[in-house]
This record gives structure tokens, sequence and C-alpha cells, in this order.
């Protein structure tokens, strides 16, 4: 049998797959899910504290609905941007909630909010435009972007300011290749949630530079633990024309696996991420709309519920991380992640095993103390790692006690 020459099968692939796959990277949260997957399979007790989704069960009213809408023979392709009926919820629901004036033609339904992003950027990205980033910054930002033929710019934001950008920063990264500023509050992966003070300090700034324009991903919006309603930038003076917010059903009402979210934005956007979507997803799901139509449209006891459960999950593990020596812990005030710094512990070890930077800390959590967590390498923070806590306070006081027990381990 002749020998294969890797140096020329490697090159062979090299040239098959396209340079927009090759500078991809992949999902880094994925990538972990998967692993704590596979040590799942071999018997291994483990936390998942990898992933951003609620354990909640989808409320039962939603699940009717869609249950209702395949007897009513909602089963055909949908319209490319999404159900009249649902669209006219999401109209309501950005008036009833954020007091925005918007029109079912400014409206794109999506299959998911992260196709919304990626169908912004794809539609609105030419090669070399410039789109700022703050750091900390969700994993798939940078690398649509990439795709796009765009140039990631990032600013930092520290633990020190509550992982928060300011006008001053935005205002020194801001030159005449920028054309978006993508901007998420309450934050993945920080938890971080821009007071409406500091949205004014954005506008300002912004209002300089009309060329900006700004993805507003709201996601976790619902997700709020700080007593005052969620401030969507797109409120401010001026500001409206140049937003394109981004939301869906995934986190408030415990929906990810149906795949539903949006785009509020001026008219010419949305009709060029339609135009985009119509050429490689089509419509989203019809019996997804249908239950997400229901969300938006029935009580909204379920989100109330669901976000006091999640900010007592919050200051339970806020508390008990803040009991591990050399961790640096601030206080979240959305969504449903901590991110604490760990740097600390470079450079230390436990056996031949060295921590160098997040992501090794991350492995040394999964692989020593069953907890699978996300290196903050993953969202441009190294020196922090990502624990979700959208899990009981059972599973959350196991996984920090088994944290705490690993980490003094190292020396």
């Amino acid at each position: 049998m002749p020998k294969i020459n890797n140096l020329k099968t490697n090159k062979f692939m090299s040239n098959l797959l396209s340079d927009r796959i090759n500078r991809l990277s992949p999902s880094a949260t994925l990538a972990m899910s998967q692993r704590s997957s596979e040590l799942k399979a071999q018997g291994v007790d483990i936390i998942n504290m990898s992933v951003g989704e609620p354990d909640f069960n989808t409320p039962d009213h939603i699940k009717q609905a869609a249950k209702q809408a395949i007897d009513d023979n909602y089963t055909r392709y949908s319209p490319v941007p999404g159900y009249a009926e649902l669209k006219k919820a999401i109209v309501n629901k950005l008036k009833r909630e954020n007091n925005l004036d918007y029109t079912a033609e400014q409206i794109l339904v999506s299959n998911g909010a992260k196709q919304s992003v990626c169908n912004t950027i794809m539609a609105m990205i030419s090669n070399g435009d410039e789109v700022i980033i703050p750091t900390p910054y969700w994993v798939s930002y940078p690398q649509m972007v990439l795709m796009a033929d765009g140039k990631p710019v990032f600013v930092e934001a520290t633990i020190e300011q509550d992982f928060k950008i300011t006008g001053k920063q935005l205002e020194q990264t801001i030159t005449e290749r920028t054309k978006l500023l993508i901007l998420c509050s309450p934050s993945n992966p920080t938890g971080a949630v821009y007071s409406k003070e500091e949205m004014e300090d954005l506008a300002k700034v912004l209002r300089k530079y009309p060329q900006v324009y700004v993805i507003c991903d709201e996601i976790y919006e619902h997700l709020n633990y700080t007593n005052t309603p969620h401030v969507s930038l797109a409120s401010f003076e001026g500001m409206k024309e140049r937003c394109i917010i981004v939301n869906g059903v995934s986190k408030a009402y415990a929906m990810t696996g149906w795949r539903i979210g949006f785009i509020a934005a001026p008219v010419e956007i949305v009709k060029a991420c339609n135009k985009l979507q119509g050429q490689y997803t089509s419509g989203p799901c019809s019996v997804s709309q249908k239950a997400a139509e229901a969300a938006y449209n029935l009580p909204q006891d379920c989100v109330e519920q669901m976000r006091k459960a999640f900010e007592r999950r919050k200051n339970l593990i806020v508390s008990l991380a803040r009991e591990i020596k050399g961790f640096e812990v601030n206080d979240p005030h959305g969504a449903f992640y901590v991110f604490p710094k760990c740097s600390y512990f470079f450079g230390k070890s436990f056996g031949d095993r060295k921590i160098n930077n997040s992501t090794d800390f991350a492995m040394y959590l999964l692989e020593e103390g069953h907890v699978a967590t996300v290196g903050g390498d993953a969202f441009g923070s190294p020196e922090c790692f990502r624990m979700s806590y959208a899990t009981s306070d059972e599973n959350i006081k196991e996984a920090m006690q088994r944290i705490k027990t690993c980490v003094e381990k190292l020396k």
C-alpha cells in the first residue's frame, strides 16, 4: 500500500476549502459542551455550566399553541420574512415593552437571533469595513465579521468597569472605515447591563458619526436584575434610524430549540436581510412561529417567574464564587452568566498539569472537577472564564464546591 503524503493531503484540503472557512474558528462554547458530553457518555458525572440555555421547559400555553398550529395545518413553507401575525405581535411587543414604534415592514423573522445577527452583518459589511466589538464579546460576533470580509475592531471593557465600554473609548475607536458597532446588553458572557446614563453616553458619541450603525443584541432583555426597565439604544434621540434591534424567544421563554429570532430595523436593511435569507434558508419553521406568536401575545407571568429564579441563582453563585480564594468576581446584573477573573491561577500546577491560560483552567475544571465552563480566551478576555447558572440551585452548590476543591490543589 502506498504511503500517504500528509503534506500533499493538507495542501489539497486547504485548496478544497474556501478562505472564508479556513479563517473561521470553531465555537468554543459548543466545543466545551461536546467534550463534556463525551465524558458524560463515559459515565462521568458532569455538571454542565458551559451552555447558555435555560434549564426550564417551554411554558405549556406556548407548547399548546404549537400543537394547535399543527392541527390547523401550519405545516407548509412560511413567508421568508415571517408570518404577518407574528410580525404584528413583535410590533406590539416593541411598543408595549420598549415604547418603540415599528411597522411590520420593519420586522424580519429568522431562524434564531444568531441568524438575525449574521444576516445583518452579511447584508451590511463589505471587504475592509470595520466593526467595533466590545470585549468580552459573544464568541460568534468576530467570526461573523470575518465571514463577511470585514475587520473586527476590539474595545476592552475590564472587570473594574463592570465589562462596559464608555463613550470616550468608543470615540477613540471610530475611524472613517467604521460601519457597525455591536452592543449586547444584557451581555453574554458577562451579564453586564448598560444603564440609561451609560447608553446616553454612547448615543452622544454616535450622533457625531452618522455613518456608524449599531446592532443592538437584546436577546437577554428580560433577564434584568437592576430593578430598572431594560433600555434600548434605539430609544434615544436620533438612534432608532441607525439601530438594528436583535431579539427573540429563546432566553425569555425557554424556547432555544424553537429557533425564532427577529430584527427590527430601517426598511432598507430589512429588505436586504430578507433578500439574503430568501436565498439560503427561506422562512423560519411555521409551527415555531405560531408558538412565538403565542409567547408574545399571551400573559407574561412565565417570563417573570423565570427571571426571579435566575436572579436567585445569580445571587447564590456570586456569593459562593467570592468565597474561593483567587477569584475576582463582579456582580452581573443580567443574563445568566458570571465571568470571574481567574488569572491568579496562571502558572500554577497540579501534578504534571500546568495552567497557562483560561482555556487550560476551564479544561482542568472539567477533567479534574467534572464541571464544564468556558475559558475567557474564546470571548476576547483571556484572564476570565464563563459559568452559566442556568441550572438548579443544587447543581450550583455542588459545582462551586467541586471548583473550590479543584483550585485548592493548584500550587
